[in-house]
């Protein structure tokens, strides 16, 4: 079944698959001794900066929650986006993990600015009140949405002046570099993020993410955050060999630049309809659209896709590395199909 319902939906790379099968012919030292992450190590030292420390872990929860960890003590809070994974997806588990309270801020469409979180910069140095202590990032927003350089270099000058860290959810972090035509060094280590959760299953990967720590005070800690996080794989290879392969030959930007150039098409085909209205702007691979329910209705017959509001009859649609030229035209004309009949 193809769908646009998430890139978490989508398949593994060939290249990706063929990693893993290679990483798979032989014994191989444990929890991170092996060949293959001693060279995805590299690898991340060459992308982003060779002061930074890669820490692969299962999933981005368990990346979330362990970069949360090295940043805050249970008497912090922490800002983020009312529309943030950890504050909408996460089942509290940011919140049991930390003992933070979350403070989620409204935003128009998914991005803080410094002035959105100069409101919450107060209460410092009065016990009865949680101490701001980190600001939560997501690169590309929840809303699909994407921070430019100067942005997100506005927003950590004001976190580190009132000695605030700055944890960039970096789940689809390829899809704003391709868009923004960046390294994923310039929208990160360039632009003072302290710590990145680094995704790959949304592009590419079968699973696994990595904690990526730039702020060298934070990094002594971090094993033992993982260990007790329970993300310490024991067969580590099979995660690291999939970024090497991910990173060889910029496979990790071929992905990205291809699920938003279908995401494009999408936009550009959908926005012809006059029942049609966007409700965010297009900037990754991410579409978020109203639509007569009807119309919707008759397009879950055969396409799967999420409501986002369903009282709005607004949906999402989300394009993937293996989205094909063919499935959007076969959308598309089901979407003419609706208007036709």
């Amino acid at each position: 079944m193809r769908s646009f319902a998430s890139d978490n939906n989508s398949g593994v790379h060939p290249l990706v698959m063929e990693a893993i099968a290679n990483a798979n012919k032989a014994h191989a030292l444990g929890y991170g001794s092996d060949q293959w992450t001693i060279e995805a190590i590299r690898k991340f030292k060459e992308v982003f900066t060779p002061d930074c420390e890669p820490f692969f872990v299962f999933n981005g929860t368990g990346s979330n929650i362990i970069a949360l960890q090295l940043i805050t003590r249970p008497f912090n809070s922490i800002l983020c986006a009312e529309s943030g994974h950890i504050f909408v997806d996460e089942c509290g588990a940011p919140v049991k993990s930390t003992g933070c309270q979350i403070f989620p801020i409204a935003t128009k469409d998914g991005k803080l600015t410094p002035e959105l979180i100069s409101h919450r910069l107060h209460g410092f140095n009065d016990p009865h009140h949680s101490q701001p202590g980190a600001i939560y990032l997501s690169q590309c927003t929840e809303l699909g949405t994407i921070y430019t350089v100067d942005e997100l270099k506005a927003i950590t000058a004001l976190a580190h002046q009132y000695g605030l860290y700055v944890h960039m959810d970096g789940a689809r972090l390829a899809n704003a570099a391709a868009a923004l035509n960046v390294s994923l060094k310039a929208i990160t280590v360039d632009c003072g993020i302290d710590v990145l959760s680094f995704g790959g299953t949304k592009n590419g990967l079968m699973m696994g993410e990595s904690v990526v720590v730039f702020n060298p005070e934070l990094a002594e800690n971090a094993k033992y955050f993982r260990k007790q996080s329970a993300q310490l794989a024991s067969k580590m290879r099979y995660i690291s060999a999939q970024f090497s392969a991910y990173f060889y030959d910029e496979l990790w930007l071929t992905n990205a630049t291809h699920a938003n150039e279908m995401a494009r098409l999408l936009y550009t085909e959908l926005k012809k309809y006059p029942e049609i209205h966007f409700t965010q702007k297009v900037e990754s691979n991410a579409l978020f659209l109203t639509m007569p329910r009807k119309m919707i209705d008759k397009l879950l017959e055969k396409w799967f896709f999420y409501f986002w509001n369903e009282e709005a009859c607004e949906v999402r649609l989300v394009t993937s590395f293996d989205t094909t030229k063919e499935d959007v035209l076969a959308f598309l004309e089901e979407v003419e199909n609706c208007y036709k009949n």
